[in-house]
């Protein structure tokens, strides 16, 4: 059978927009983003003396194996891999650029992308985890003395392609119930971004609870932005409460999400 006999024609009024909860999701995504950036100011990277010091026995049994890795080129295949689980993003929503509101798809992938890398990006400079290649031998020095170096809790590739891999899946299955291209989607853009996740262990830059993490977390946010503007009848079903908070020591953000 012909997965592509039948034209590609969205539903309607498959999400709802409301401008107050739009700007607030875009909004605590840029703070996040923001917040990373602050936190991320005056950190540097591994003095010689410190990386001469690095005992990959000091690693846990299940990340260990990773201090073995070290390849370039699976870390620039990773970032074509990268690439095609965004590339599936575009592919699975060109359809629904038809749509009067067709700005729709491109504003909740903002949301889930800002959401995903901010939350990264806070946790990457909180941790300050060592990436693998640090240990390794082959690897150069000035790599491994590179502030990027520090930077490896959670994995960025493997948040951002499982977010990007899930929100595809989920958006397309919205707009086209009964396509035979369902399947298709989860497989191909779940493909994609397991790849990219192995290509980053194979590189050196992730241990594989990065990557674990990291497919957590971004499948998480590429579920939770669609279904968040799901309608439901006969209620506001949908709803988040962003609140700023203090102890005097610390501040944060609380964020409350109610679905059904």
């Amino acid at each position: 059978m012909n997965l592509m006999a039948q034209p590609l024609v969205p539903r309607d009024s498959v999400y709802q927009l409301q401008t107050g909860r739009e700007i607030r999701l875009l909004a605590l995504g840029l703070a996040a983003n923001g917040a990373a950036l602050l936190i991320g100011q005056g950190q540097s990277g591994l003095t010689e003396a410190q990386i001469a010091q690095l005992d990959p026995q000091s690693i846990n049994a299940f990340d260990r194996g990773a201090t073995r890795n070290w390849s370039p080129k699976a870390a620039r295949l990773s970032d074509l891999t990268l690439l095609g689980t965004v590339g599936v993003v575009g592919l699975t929503g060109l359809p629904t650029l038809r749509q009067k509101k067709w700005f729709t798809v491109p504003l909740l992938y903002a949301q889930t992308m800002l959401l995903t890398l901010g939350t990264v990006d806070i946790v990457k400079e909180v941790a300050l985890r060592n990436r693998p290649f640090v240990y390794h031998a082959a690897a150069p020095l000035s790599e491994k003395m590179d502030r990027d170096a520090r930077r490896a809790f959670f994995s960025g590739h493997a948040s951002v392609s499982f977010a990007s891999a899930v929100f595809a899946s989920t958006v397309f299955g919205h707009y086209f119930p009964v396509s035979k291209l369902k399947p298709v989607v989860w497989v191909g853009s779940l493909g994609l971004a397991t790849t990219t996740a192995l290509l980053r262990y194979e590189a050196g830059k992730h241990f594989p609870t990065d990557l674990l993490v990291g497919a957590a977390v971004g499948s998480a946010a590429g579920w939770l932005v669609p279904r968040l503007h799901r309608p439901r009848a006969g209620s506001k079903a949908y709803s988040m409460r962003v609140t700023p908070w203090t102890n005097g020591v610390a501040n944060g953000v609380y964020v409350q999400v109610a679905l059904p």
